[in-house]
């Protein structure tokens, strides 16, 4: 056999339903990575570094004779562990590093030599995040789903997704809620570079030629940002707006809230005690240390509100679709905006 050295464009047909082995450093791979791609590190992070500096402070020679030091005791592991990971499925192996291909090389020459079918992708990396950006700049039909705070648009837009929409759940992606609660009893967010690459994932999955669905959202996340590119179609984008009565969506926010740690809630609010004001701050909390949720929540939710409808006026959208709810019911909302979109169409 001999490996197949492929560009990116054949790489991202195939890459799912096969193994792929990053074989960068630990610190690489905890930074960012190919989404499905398996650690295989051909050098611990140590390793790399006195490579990297042979490589720059004497030459490519003395760097591979230290490379080979460290790879030559670790070929049989190396085999034997990608074998225990393709023993249940017949699956081709893709190996990449970051881009010069010293190091996938190296080990797509060993798996290859041991007989399996191997592929290494050219320009590594490196080419892959070329990719991921360059799907930020494709052609999508988005419709933003807006509402105010505690309208439940993450989960109207999983349900409209069960209709037949396409969407993309932009905080599922990014661990983060949005509000100041919202990474509450969440897991670690991705960082920036990571979030785009399963952001990249995404929408390269959805038809072109169809609408998808975005929550309206600010361009930070938590800790990360949409891209600068894909923001600017969000805003230029026609909007649906869920109006809730104030009284049903706190009654929301009660109930999808009011069961999270009190430490946690006391922290989120004052995070935004600047914004919120000093005398409202400290009313929410005595509400919070009384366990009155509802006059808690009924601060953040004005205060929520007061910028919500701020951040619309300042958004440069297209046609803004109102659309009138009764109560946090994602069902019968759902049916509202999927007549208005059918009646949109024809």
């Amino acid at each position: 056999m001999a490996i197949k050295k492929i560009e990116i464009g054949e790489f991202v047909a195939i890459f799912k339903e096969n193994l792929v082995l990053d074989v960068r450093s630990p610190v690489e791979y905890a930074h960012a990575h190919i989404p499905t791609a398996y650690s295989l590190p051909l050098f611990t992070n140590d390793e790399r570094k006195v490579v990297g500096t042979a490589y720059k402070q004497e030459s490519k020679e003395k760097a591979i004779k230290i490379g080979l030091e460290y790879f030559g005791p670790k070929m049989r592991a190396l085999v034997e562990e990608v074998e225990e990971l393709v023993r249940t499925k017949n699956t081709k192996i893709l190996v990449h590093c970051w881009r010069g291909g010293m190091r996938s090389g190296g080990v797509a020459w060993l798996l290859d030599l041991y007989g399996f079918e191997v592929y290494q992708l050219i320009g590594g990396y490196k080419a892959y995040r070329n990719w991921v950006l360059s799907q930020f700049e494709r052609p999508y039909d988005i419709t933003i789903l807006s509402g105010n705070t505690g309208s439940g648009k993450t989960p109207l837009l999983h349900e409209l997704e069960k209709s037949g929409m396409q969407m993309v759940d932009l905080e599922a992606i990014a661990n983060h809620k949005g509000s100041a609660l919202g990474g509450i009893n969440q897991p670690p967010q991705p960082s920036q570079e990571m979030f785009e690459n399963l952001l990249a994932q995404e929408f390269s999955l959805k038809n072109l030629a169809e609408n998808i669905l975005l929550e309206d959202e600010s361009q930070r996340i938590g800790n990360v940002n949409i891209p600068n590119i894909l923001w600017q179609k969000m805003k230029e984008s026609d909007l649906i707006y869920l109006q809730i009565p104030f009284d049903e969506r706190l009654k929301y926010l009660v109930e999808e809230y009011g069961k999270l740690p009190f430490g946690e809630l006391k922290s989120a609010i004052l995070r935004i005690q600047k914004r919120l004001g000093g005398l409202e701050t400290r009313n929410a909390l005595q509400h919070l240390e009384s366990q009155n949720l509802n006059d808690c929540f009924g601060i953040l939710l004005r205060y929520y509100d007061k910028w919500y409808e701020k951040g619309l006026h300042a958004k440069e959208i297209g046609e803004v679709i109102k659309i009138e709810g009764e109560s946090v019911n994602v069902e019968s909302n759902a049916k509202k905006i999927i007549e208005r979109q059918w009646k949109k169409l024809n």
